[in-house]
């Protein structure tokens, strides 16, 4: 009978653990899932930091960046630099509320970040169809499509947890002040996105729209 209840005492250990707290009424993560997060993004920053070393590289080498006939519109994604950091800021009031046990005022906040992330790459593919030059334009367009089209799929795959946090907020219990491991995740990942666009629109638009000025 013991050997029995032990694989399930093993099964609810990780429950146990977030339902703890540190004294401050917060969930103690010792089941190391949100370590675990920030491993995987540190893992993901390298990524992205090859890919913006490989073009300040190539930009360093070219005589005209970008090349003429694939100039960069600077209107649309200002627009949409402006959406996605002001999604940091709301995805973050969703996170304080479900620490306040405001269900409500979570999903409010969670829902308009998901909408914000949907209004986001729906510019982004729009831009796409209207730049008139396609992934094998010339090394400059090759970089631009890689390195935005990368970034695109991270801000889908977040938009993808924003939406199943969502979801799950549905079960009666499953988040509230003691328990808002997912939430907190999903905005950890948001932020992230965020500061990679920061990084990604400052190279490839800012820094081309000097060098047309210039």
């Amino acid at each position: 009978m013991q050997g029995a209840t032990e694989p399930t005492e093993m099964l609810l250990a990780p429950l146990e653990a977030e339902s703890a707290t540190d004294g401050h009424g917060e969930a103690a993560h010792e089941d190391l899932r949100v370590l675990g997060l920030l491993v995987f993004l540190v893992s993901e920053s390298l990524m992205f930091g090859g890919l913006f070393a490989t073009y300040l590289i190539l930009r360093s080498e070219a005589g005209r960046w970008p090349p003429e006939g694939t100039e960069v519109e600077l209107l649309l994604p200002t627009i949409n630099t402006l959406i996605l950091v002001s999604s940091s800021w709301v995805i973050n009031k969703g996170n304080q509320a479900i620490k306040r046990d405001d269900l409500g005022g979570f999903r409010l906040w969670f829902g308009l970040t998901a909408l914000m992330g949907a209004i986001f790459l729906a510019g982004q593919v729009y831009e796409y169809r209207t730049l008139g030059y396609g992934l094998t334009t010339n090394i400059f367009a090759n970089c631009f499509y890689l390195m935005t089209g990368f970034h695109g799929l991270h801000v889908f795959i977040g938009l993808l947890l924003i939406l199943g946090v969502l979801w799950r907020s549905g079960r009666p219990g499953h988040y509230g002040a003691a328990h808002h491991t997912g939430p907190e995740m999903a905005e950890i990942y948001w932020h992230f996105v965020d500061v990679i666009w920061v990084v990604l629109f400052s190279l490839i638009y800012l820094l081309s729209l000097l060098n047309g000025a210039s």
